[in-house]
């Protein structure tokens, strides 16, 4: 048995292009100082004295500034490359962070915030076009896993130093962001080959017929939708439960820490083999059970009478289950429908959908733990969670009728050779 399980994680990593390890390497460097947006609602409560609601609506302004970057960087990654993009976001979104630290009046710091999500946010779209661009199509889940597998190690390890140094100066939060940011563009520029953008090879060829635009792709933007709405479930992690966790559960900052890098260990120990035994399935399918399995996360807060540190643990677990079934395939279901000339907006279209749930559920779940108190808010996770995995599992069964060709602009009757061609 150890030996068969030894051979899975063997095959797991296998076959995977020397750039994906070095796209990864990239991203565990970035990530590692994760600890900003972690710990913001903490920082504005604990250090500012403002009101949950406060708290909200400055993480609403990051996610506003994520809707911004994700558009900006989808289009610029097209246009020029993505790795120009991963150099300069990766640059500018260090100085943010620094910057960021020095501001103390609250309207500054909505301002600022939204700055920063801009910049940093535009990084995402470019990253996830360096995945397809550096990997074969055949390993191209496990690519963006491994990538992913590098993420959730550096948000452990930020999570768990980030809980120690909030407990100490929140402040220093904010310096260990960007200089791990400004040293991750560092390494792009050291390790990673440069990579021309589709575009420029293709012109005009690539723009007309061949190209099918998100924005036409219906069924994608359906698809759209719904990563949104379980973006604002999934999100509460970082905006109300780690005040619920301090406030109600009386736990500690690096306590608190701790329990966020359980989530990242567990995806970097058993992601990747998750997605190699996994992904001969249907790729639908197993985001709708990974939908369903988040909303029972936060459920599990309002039906188990354990102790806080238990109870906060096996969220935890159950959240980290949820993730793995779910996010590795929203990422490659993305890529797949897109062309090498388009992938850049349909990464920004889907980094947005993340954005906007940012914007949505930091407010709103901010406002409903205030109001009408956070049982009411983990019922509602749980509840809105389940609906759009039903929706998503409707999805599944209807996906083979709408392929991304469908949706195909139709030829113009001179250019009926070249669209044949093509």
């Amino acid at each position: 048995m150890p030996a068969r399980i030894i051979q899975l994680y063997r095959d797991s990593f296998s076959g995977l292009h020397r750039n994906s390890w070095l796209l990864a390497s990239v991203q565990l460097v970035n990530r590692a100082g994760t600890m900003v947006v972690p710990f913001m609602s903490m920082y504005l409560t604990q250090h500012h004295g403002v009101s949950m609601t406060k708290a909200g609506f400055v993480l609403a302004c990051f996610g506003m500034g994520s809707i911004a970057g994700s558009l900006l960087g989808g289009r610029l990654a097209d246009r020029y490359g993505f790795y120009r993009i991963m150099v300069l976001t990766l640059f500018l979104g260090g100085l943010s962070f620094i910057a960021l630290s020095f501001i103390q009046s609250y309207w500054w710091i909505c301002f600022g915030t939204f700055v920063m999500a801009v910049i940093n946010e535009a990084f995402r779209p470019a990253s996830m076009a360096a995945i397809s661009a550096y990997s074969a199509p055949e390993s191209l889940t496990r690519s963006g896993s491994l990538v992913r597998l590098s993420v959730n190690l550096g948000w452990a390890f930020g999570a768990a130093v980030g809980g120690w140094i909030a407990a100490h100066n929140y402040q220093l939060l904010f310096w260990v962001d960007g200089i791990t940011n400004l040293s991750a563009a560092g390494l792009v520029l050291l390790a990673l080959p440069r990579v021309e953008p589709a575009r420029a090879h293709t012109k005009e060829k690539e723009r007309d017929s061949n190209s099918i635009s998100p924005f036409r792709d219906h069924f994608f933007l359906r698809f759209v939708l719904l990563n949104c709405l379980f973006g604002i479930c999934f999100f509460q992690l970082f905006t109300t439960l780690p005040v619920y966790l301090k406030a109600e559960l009386a736990l500690g900052e690096t306590a608190i820490g701790w329990v966020m890098a359980i989530n990242g260990l567990l995806i970097a120990a058993f992601e990747m083999v998750a997605v190699f035994s996994l992904e001969h399935i249907r790729k639908l399918k197993l985001i709708a059970a990974g939908t369903f399995v988040t909303g029972l996360a936060f459920v599990v807060f309002n039906v188990l009478p354990l102790p806080a540190l238990q109870l906060a643990l096996i969220s935890s677990v159950i959240l980290t289950a949820g993730e793995i079934l779910a996010m590795p395939f929203l990422l490659s279901y993305t890529m797949s429908r897109s062309t090498p000339a388009t992938i850049g907006q349909y990464a920004s279209l889907y980094t947005m959908s993340y954005s906007v749930a940012h914007v949505l559920g930091s407010y709103s779940g901010g406002a409903v733990a205030d109001r009408l108190g956070f049982s009411v808010l983990w019922w509602s996770v749980g509840g809105l969670s389940t609906i759009v995995a039903l929706t998503y599992y409707r999805m599944h069964k209807v996906e083979a009728r709408y392929p991304p060709e469908r949706y195909a602009p139709r030829p113009a009757s001179t250019s009926k050779y070249q669209a044949g061609a093509a």
